[in-house]
């Protein structure tokens, strides 16, 4: 098949622009910000911070730990982890006895010093009424954390929102010292937690 150098400079010129253009190929860090968010059930749904999401534990099992909270990070190009963070309206509080007779074992403030992973999925179809911010993205982040009663941790947000691929779960896992929260509670519908966003800044 013959192909003419003008066909040739055409194609090399589109991959060139498509290259050049691509956040991928330019080795550009992400600004992300993330949020444990409220979803109102209208129509569409309405996403907007400040909402609440639980994990639990297992070796027993009747150990839970609730959160708010929502930060900003940047992610390097490299894939790497970055010192790069902020964090807003942070707080824990944990329970023994659940779910017969949740009692409360402590609560306070917390924050992220530090991301390890930020994994990108894609942007979010744009379905939701999304009043935190434009380019709503799916994927998952693992932040280190530290708790206001001098604990550390690490805090595993995961999006699987509209258009998300499978295999991402929706909500948080947390560590606290030796205890891993790593049973992530599902979103149920009709019910205003366990959800997060994440949104490319």
């Amino acid at each position: 098949m013959r192909i003419s150098v003008k066909h040739l400079v055409g194609v090399a010129f589109g991959l060139l622009v498509a290259i050049m253009t691509s956040p991928v190929a330019l080795g550009q860090a992400e600004h992300v910000r993330w949020d444990i968010i409220n979803l109102a059930f209208t129509a569409p749904p309405t996403v907007t911070a400040g909402g609440v999401a639980f994990a639990t534990a297992r070796n027993p099992s009747t150990l839970k730990i609730k959160l708010t909270g929502s930060g900003t990070f940047v992610a390097p190009a490299s894939g790497g982890p970055s010192s790069a963070v902020t964090t807003g309206d942070a707080t824990w509080e944990t329970f023994s006895g659940c779910p017969a007779a949740c009692v409360s074992t402590g609560k306070g403030t917390y924050w992220v010093t530090r991301l390890v992973s930020w994994q990108f999925d894609k942007l979010q179809l744009a379905i939701l009424n999304d009043l935190i911010a434009p380019d709503a993205a799916n994927g998952n982040a693992v932040l280190l954390i530290q708790y206001s009663d001098g604990s550390q941790g690490i805090l595993g947000i995961g999006c699987h929102g509209p258009g998300a691929r499978a295999g991402i779960v929706e909500g948080v896992i947390a560590s606290k010292g030796f205890v891993t929260y790593w049973d992530a509670a599902a979103p149920v519908d009709g019910v205003n937690e366990n959800r997060t966003s994440f949104h490319i800044e």
